[in-house]
């Protein structure tokens, strides 16, 4: 017994003791992981947000090059350029609630499997130079140049950017850009982790040039197809819907795209609405108008807890629909 005695006071700890500074260094060791952990967390949601400022920044610069273009003309040449005319489709035009196929031709065959009710933007105008991709001096929303054309080939060869949201290979949303090349269409994704994309076309129905309502790409399509055609064939038709046209009244172009970040980083509750056009539009038309208003709390566990913002803006058309050869 005095050597077992001599043995524990040699060691210095009795049980007691031993327990209490592993208690101790148990809840060290607990709170020392929990702030890495928070720290960690805080690390990642702000770079998810540095990441998210500048894809939102990007998406918005890139669609308002393309909106900015719709409708140019090149009159910066030696000979007459081609120009607008009535005949000639509307320089904007869109879809609500799809998606797209990029080896397909233009809007062709859209798909009604939208990702959050994502919308369809697409932009017309002419290029400026010879040869495939022309001078560079005019770009698709891909940023390859668009070369100039003829007048009789003018429906034909415009150029074309086209906006819409698509999942990855790995699942992740995506703004794409459809874009028509020498022998066939593609289309290039140009911004990762958009959950959502919103347009309202603002039209002019007075001729005073300012937008007088916001309407959705059904609606407009919806006034086309109540316009009163005279034309004896389709093609006299075509021509005479393509002068006539509500597409052609648009003047400017309000959108908002929900973008997310690439890891779950959040550690509140993730239970926010998001609205992309404005909460006022949201509470008016979020029932008919899918999309415009996300809640966090109906998506998929897997990506609840990621960082989310809104990027929204309205963009006037600088040029005239009707042309410059009115």
């Amino acid at each position: 017994m005095r050597d077992s005695h001599a043995i524990t006071e040699y060691a210095g700890f009795s049980i007691v003791e031993l327990m209490i500074s592993m208690a101790v260094g148990l809840l060290i060791s607990l709170a020392s992981i929990s702030l890495l952990l928070s720290s960690k967390n805080a690390y990642t949601a702000q770079d998810d947000y540095v990441e998210i400022q500048q894809t939102g920044r990007y998406a918005l610069e890139a669609i308002t090059r393309a909106i900015h273009q719709a409708g140019y003309e090149n009159w910066d040449q030696e000979d007459a350029p081609a120009v607008t005319d009535k005949s000639l489709s509307a320089n904007i035009s869109g879809l609500d609630a799809r998606s797209l196929k990029s080896a397909l031709p233009a809007l062709e065959s859209p798909i009604t499997a939208a990702i959050n009710g994502s919308d369809v933007l697409a932009v017309r105008y002419f290029g400026s130079g010879s040869g495939s991709n022309g001078d560079g001096t005019i770009i698709n929303c891909a940023g390859f140049g668009v070369a100039a054309t003829t007048q009789d080939a003018a429906e034909e060869e415009r150029g074309w950017s086209i906006f819409y949201v698509a999942n990855d290979s790995v699942g992740e949303p995506e703004l794409r850009c459809k874009y028509k090349r020498k022998n066939g269409w593609s289309s290039e994704a140009i911004a990762r982790g958009v959950e959502s994309f919103q347009i309202l076309y603002g039209v002019d129905t007075d001729g005073d040039g300012l937008a007088n309502q916001f309407l959705r790409a059904v609606d407009i399509t919806a006034l086309d197809d109540a316009l009163m055609l005279s034309g004896s064939t389709k093609a006299a038709r075509i021509s005479e819907k393509n002068a006539k046209t509500y597409w052609k009244k648009v003047v400017a172009i309000k959108m908002g795209l929900l973008i997310r970040g690439w890891q779950s980083s959040r550690v509140d509750d993730p239970t926010h609405f998001h609205d992309l056009l404005g909460q006022a539009y949201s509470d008016a038309y979020a029932a008919m108008d899918s999309g415009v208003r996300i809640y966090e709390g109906t998506l998929p566990n897997k990506i609840r807890s990621r960082v989310r913002k809104v990027f929204s803006t309205t963009i006037r058309l600088r040029n005239q629909e009707a042309g410059a050869a009115t």
